[in-house]
């Protein structure tokens, strides 16, 4: 069985591509997409925060005074976390937040989401959005038709002219398929894609 996604240009809308339905035509399993969206995200986390502990404070080896007699409250040591200077009670400590997905999961939670925006209305095939010039006009007036106020375009090879032409537009995002991650799909509302980029994922997601 396939699936029909429609161009945005005039000289496109009359052919139509078809699609795998095992890319594109999943249901939307969203305990595995969340599991994706999470996955990613916290590959940016540095986990490098610390604080010291009352073991890893410099000092309080000795007893500060003694047990009894003083008329102050016991202590053993000033780096009690109740003391200033002292240490942090339950201190943070460096960790790794990596999470760990295989690649039959990551698969089936990318055709997952291309399926989910195909069935919104929100990929959109064209050969016709490449600029020719690496101008930012260009590429505007090129999405003009488009109604979106975040759109990502995935293109075979990330030319001198798109790059150019794309960055200084602040709601567009370009990348290759190799580029593509779970986060940067969800938040698209537009999906642009030529028909070539099509068959590079149905190839890698099959």
């Amino acid at each position: 069985m396939t699936l029909q996604i429609p161009a945005i240009s005039e000289q496109d809308s009359a052919k139509a591509i078809d699609v795998t339905e095992k890319v594109f035509g999943q249901s939307f399993n969203e305990t595995l997409v969340h599991q994706l969206v999470v996955r990613h995200l916290v590959g940016a986390r540095a986990g490098t925060k610390a604080h010291k502990n009352r073991s890893a404070v410099r000092g309080g080896g000795a007893k500060p005074w003694r047990q009894k007699g003083t008329g102050r409250a016991r202590a053993g040591t000033i780096r009690s976390p109740l003391w200033r200077s002292g240490g942090v009670t339950f201190a943070a400590q460096p960790r790794i937040f990596e999470q760990k997905i295989n690649k039959k999961m990551y698969k089936a939670g990318v055709c997952s989401i291309l399926s989910e925006l195909l069935r919104q209305d929100r990929i959109v095939v064209s050969n016709e959005f490449m600029p020719t010039t690496p101008r930012t006009k260009e590429l505007v007036n090129k999405l003009a038709n488009v109604d979106a106020k975040k759109i990502v375009i995935v293109a075979e090879i990330l030319t001198d002219n798109l790059i150019l032409a794309s960055r200084n537009i602040p709601y567009v995002e370009v990348s290759t398929v190799d580029g593509l991650n779970p986060v940067m799909l969800v938040n698209a509302e537009k999906v642009i894609i030529p028909e070539p980029v099509v068959r590079q994922i149905e190839e890698r997601l099959t």
